[in-house]
């Protein structure tokens, strides 16, 4: 399947979570093995190849790294919602389009001077990226990439995250 294609497959829903905001669901394309395939395969060929780990944001961005840590051999590290992990390494504050969140890292999953890229489904204010970011940059990783599949850029999320490439596979 061809990469535009399997993004075509996102779908858009006006007014969730909340009135205003417009939605992009990457569930139809989850659901579509070609589509998927495809996606996982052009966020891969656009990692730094010296990333040794993956940092999986909660919760889609679970799926992807999953897959794109089985596809590269590489290991994977859920950076979870407050509340969800036995042992916590760093936890952080921050500010999403629409409220503020909270995100834990994983105590001994990521060693200090490992090369990692940060994956997610979309990158809109960059709160969620940079926050992941900051939490590798407490336990002393260096941050290689960050990994979207959208990149929602009239909400400047990009700015958020000066001195590290981004990598998305369409921009709005």
């Amino acid at each position: 399947m061809r990469l535009e294609d399997a993004l075509d497959l996102i779908e858009e829903v006006p007014d969730f979570p909340e009135p205003g905001v417009l939605f992009r669901d990457l569930s139809p394309l989850f659901g579509t093995a070609a589509g998927f395939a495809t996606v996982v395969d052009a966020l891969g060929e656009r990692l730094a190849p010296e990333v040794e780990s993956l940092a999986a944001v909660e919760s889609r961005g679970f799926l992807l790294a999953a897959a794109l840590g089985y596809a590269r051999g590489i290991g994977v590290t859920l950076v979870r919602k407050p509340g969800k992990l036995p042992s916590v390494a760093g936890r952080i504050d921050y500010q999403l389009e629409y409220g503020t969140e909270t995100l834990e890292l994983p105590a001994g999953t990521v060693r200090a001077g490992g090369r990692v890229a940060v994956i997610d489904d979309v990158l809109a204010t960059g709160g969620t990226a940079a926050a992941a970011c900051a939490l590798l940059d407490q336990v002393g990783a260096v941050v290689t990439d960050v990994a979207v599949v959208l990149e929602l850029a009239v909400l400047g999320g990009r700015n958020q995250l000066p001195d590290v490439p981004v990598h998305a596979l369409r921009t709005l």
